[in-house]
């Protein structure tokens, strides 16, 4: 179920030179990063020991759409939304087999559930309202990015941000998605089709979700759309986003901004100090005023204030840089 819906690729073994037929740049491999529908992505360092990300593939087609997103993306005002590009380019390996390449921006971060057992689950709402709005802007440029997936993104630092790693998905309003991952996709659960719509990109922001909460996955059942909210219920993790996921998954979000804007509320709720109201009449003065209970109750909004500030500042950061 973790795999893309057709995968192949192409084997480079680290240490390999690869030097480009028309611009002449030299790069040598590390390890490979990724491997999908369209090609193979390695980690790979110039003479001068810059890093970049280096994708393969023997589709020269495919390459040169995936370079003009990338070179679509870079010209949307306000955000960074895909990897930088640096290259492109073929290469002849040994055997005389010719290969189209590009290589892009090594974005450095941790994966998603890596950054939530360090900073805490309460980053995930935050984490994922920024990437709707990047969703949004995509969106507006007649995109949606097909294969959202955790594979896929990566949490960057100075403010914490997730970022889109691989853009191979990325697919034109109205078409067919053409590069899709089993468990992510609405056709596989039977509660859409295929067309590149929003509402595609928002179906798999939910299952990251959920990925992210069973890291084994799970089947189908017999009635798959059950299965998913079932699966959102029983999980703590995810039971504070529970309506905004639950609507995700049927597609009932017009627009990204929409899922955004209801995600938000849900934060400002969770993050609200909540008080708890005690019996007067089954505790008196004395009892009220002890000093465990005065330590709880402290140490609950401190937590809470805590929450509020790191959601306030992170805002405030994200907003400035946009």
């Amino acid at each position: 179920m973790n795999q893309t819906s057709k995968k192949q690729g192409i084997n480079l073994r680290p240490g390999t030179v690869m030097r480009g037929k028309w611009h002449k740049q030299v790069y040598v491999i590390s390890k490979q990063l990724g491997q999908g529908a369209i090609g193979s992505v390695y980690l790979c360092k110039t003479k001068d020991g810059k890093e970049g990300a280096l994708k393969i593939s023997d589709k020269a087609n495919s390459i040169t759409t995936e370079v003009n997103v990338l070179k679509h993306l870079s010209k949307v005002q306000g955000s960074n939304l895909g990897p930088s590009l640096y290259d492109v380019d073929d290469w002849t390996d040994p055997t005389g087999i010719r290969y189209t390449f590009y290589v892009m921006e090594y974005v450095k971060g941790k994966d998603l559930p890596a950054f939530l057992r360090e900073r805490g689950e309460g980053w995930l709402g935050i984490l994922f309202v920024q990437l709707l709005k990047d969703l949004e802007r995509l969106h507006k440029q007649g995109w949606v990015f097909g294969d959202l997936k955790l594979d896929n993104v990566i949490v960057t630092f100075s403010p914490p941000r997730l970022r889109w790693i691989d853009v191979g998905g990325t697919t034109l309003i109205g078409r067919s998605i053409k590069e899709y991952t089993e468990f992510y996709d609405r056709g596989y659960w039977q509660v859409g089709s295929r067309k590149a719509e929003p509402s595609y990109d928002l179906f798999a922001l939910a299952m990251m979700a959920l990925h992210y909460a069973y890291p084994n996955q799970f089947d189908r059942g017999q009635y798959p759309i059950k299965t998913l909210q079932e699966k959102i219920r029983q999980s703590k993790q995810l039971s504070p986003y529970q309506t905004c996921l639950e609507r995700a998954l049927k597609g009932e979000y017009i627009s990204s901004l929409e899922m955004e804007k209801d995600l938000s509320l849900k934060l400002l709720k969770i993050t609200k100090p909540k008080t708890t109201n005690h019996p007067t009449s089954m505790m008196n003065q004395k009892q009220l005023a002890s000093k465990n209970h005065v330590n709880t109750v402290w140490s609950a909004w401190l937590e809470s204030f805590a929450i509020i500030m790191v959601a306030f500042v992170f805002f405030v950061i994200y907003y400035l840089s946009t």
